[in-house]
């Protein structure tokens, strides 16, 4: 089995990180997720799982909208921020585990949530995960993913990742510069759009909504096939 720690990127268990992760990641506003989630029919009673929860921030914000929330990170130091972060909401789950790992225990969930999170994976196993995703859900379940992911040819990548990098933040510690996206691309594993799309249709969802907004990152919301 693939080592997710090792996956993780280092600096995501580094609570020095951590402490500033959301100023970086641009303060990362959750109502775009959860506006998603309840346009396919998520009910207020559901219990939703957030994959790769990082700092919490969805996570939270799910936790008063929807019955029950667990939120899920191989990062230890993540999760200790989002202890601290979340005090009060008793309907909000913490567990150490990822996309491998996580065993989901009781009813099905009703929704998944990741955001930012699978492209750690190379591409074998991120079919894994979302084959166990799908096990996670009941049949109809939603699966609402946002994610670095390619929509382009190979052919044009040179010119768009000179585009992505011309957009990039000067101060490291307001955003991500172009030496932070070249580790990116050099070390992580994003994929193209239309590698990342059978994968889904594989694992038994079909995509009802796809917004790329720009050619390196998009978000999906899938429905899990079967009857609800």
């Amino acid at each position: 089995m693939l080592d997710e720690l090792a996956h993780a990127g280092p600096e995501h268990l580094d609570p020095e990180f951590v402490a500033g992760y959301d100023r970086k990641q641009g303060m990362p506003d959750a109502s775009v997720e959860l506006a998603a989630l309840r346009a396919a029919g998520v009910p207020a009673e559901a219990t939703v799982v957030d994959l790769g929860a990082g700092t919490g921030r969805l996570a939270m914000a799910a936790a008063r909208e929807f019955r029950r929330v667990i939120a899920v990170d191989v990062s230890q130091a993540m999760l200790d921020h989002m202890a601290r972060a979340a005090d009060g909401l008793t309907n909000l789950v913490l567990v150490r585990g990822g996309f491998l790992s996580y065993r989901h225990v009781g009813a099905p969930a009703d929704a998944v949530v990741t955001r930012h999170a699978l492209h750690q994976l190379p591409d074998f196993w991120k079919a894994v995960a979302l084959d166990r995703i799908a096990k996670i859900l009941r049949p109809g379940g939603v699966l609402r993913l946002r994610d670095l992911i390619y929509d382009f040819q190979p052919s044009e990548a040179e010119e768009i990742f000179e585009r992505w990098f011309a957009g990039a933040a000067s101060d490291p510690e307001a955003g991500y510069t172009a030496d932070d996206y070249a580790e990116h691309i050099r070390t992580e594993h994003s994929t193209f759009r239309w590698l990342l799309e059978p994968m889904l249709d594989a694992a038994g969802f079909d995509v009802v909504e796809a917004e790329f907004p720009h050619p390196c990152y998009g978000s999906y919301t899938c429905v899990l096939r079967g009857t609800a």
